[in-house]
């Protein structure tokens, strides 16, 4: 995946970056709401994503200001462990990139990805119940809230894409 636009560019890693990748979890207020939390599954994590470029079309890629090329986050599209005909996204930004609308670029930016790598697919995301910002950024892109998931003693807010709101 690629995308740019006048505030963000969303790209592949290079190994080189694995230390920006890793440096935006140890932000407790950005991993707040992570189920995972040791430098091990973080570096875990890079390696898949440079692995499955060569795969394609899902995986991690990194978030950069397009005006002086700082890390600013990461972002995904998978295939949704629940349901492998539904893919999934999600974002992670560094703290001080919150409340600035980056999320929803990316949000929008994920979800014609998926749409133009299979249409059929549909495209949901889950948040922690308390995670109220990335909820907004949801409902704002298209996102219908579902009946919350439950997932290994954890209960998620269930997102799904609406193409009616295209």
């Amino acid at each position: 995946m690629y995308y740019k636009n006048d505030t963000i560019i969303i790209r592949e890693f290079i190994p080189q970056e694995l230390h920006l990748f890793l440096d935006l979890f140890k932000n407790e207020n950005v991993t707040r709401y992570l189920p995972y939390k040791s430098p091990e599954e973080f570096k875990e994590m890079f390696e898949k994503a440079l692995l499955d470029y060569k795969e394609g079309p899902f995986s991690r890629w990194g978030i950069f200001d397009a005006q002086n090329n700082d890390f600013v986050g990461m972002c995904l599209a998978r295939a949704f462990h629940h349901n492998p005909n539904q893919a999934e996204i999600g974002y992670i930004l560094g703290e001080n990139y919150w409340g600035k609308g980056i999320g929803t670029q990316i949000c929008k930016a994920l979800t014609s990805h998926c749409l133009s790598t299979d249409e059929k697919k549909e495209i949901v995301a889950v948040t922690d119940l308390d995670n109220i910002g990335s909820q907004k950024v949801l409902l704002k892109c298209g996102f219908n809230r579902n009946e919350n998931l439950i997932e290994e003693n954890r209960e998620l807010a269930y997102f799904l894409y609406s193409k009616e709101s295209e």
